[in-house]
Parts: structure tokens; sequence; C-alpha cells
């Protein structure tokens, strides 16, 4: 998970010194006023959004099957918890009973 976000920071950055050298030289057109560090960064991310879908399919993938195995490992642990709790329960109550 950790390398995906970081192969997609990286895509951002890259994008991010593209535009801004773009910006830079007057290919790509300022902001108004004193929103040009505003453009770049949300020209940046507009552009660097489609190259990361494109760009990190497999990563994405393998990081999706690490979030849905650590979701079943938790999922089974509280179901181990629940039903660790259930038979303490009707221990208690039928110790409760003979009493």
């Amino acid at each position: 998970m950790l390398r995906y976000t970081l192969m997609r920071l990286g895509i951002f950055v890259g994008c991010l010194v593209v535009v801004w050298g773009l910006v830079y030289t007057g290919v790509v057109p300022r902001g108004l006023g004193s929103s040009n560090g505003m453009w770049v960064v949300l020209l940046s991310l507009v552009i660097s959004a489609p190259i990361s879908f494109v760009a990190l399919r497999k990563e994405r993938d393998r990081a999706s099957v690490q979030v849905v195995q650590k979701v079943d490992r938790v999922k089974a642990n509280l179901e181990a918890n629940r039903s660790q709790e259930d038979g303490a329960d009707d221990a208690a109550r039928v110790q409760g009973q003979t009493s």
C-alpha cells in the first residue's frame, strides 16, 4: 500500500515539475493574479490522475488484495472473539441455573 502511494506521489510530483516548467516558459497560461501556484497544482493533479490510473493498475490491484486480506483477517478475529464471548456467556448461564 505504501509503495502504491509513493508511486502515485512520484507521478504527481513529476507532473508538477512539468506543468511548472510549461507555465514558467509561457507554453501554458499563468493563473489569474496570485492564483498561479494553485493553477499549477490543480493542473498537475488533473493530469496525474489519469496517468496514475493507467500506469499503476497492477500496483493498485496488489494493494487492493492486501486491503481485502487485512479486512478478512479482522473479520475472522472479530468472529472468533464473538464466539468466545458467546461460549463464556452460555457457560455462565448454565452455571447460574445449576446453582
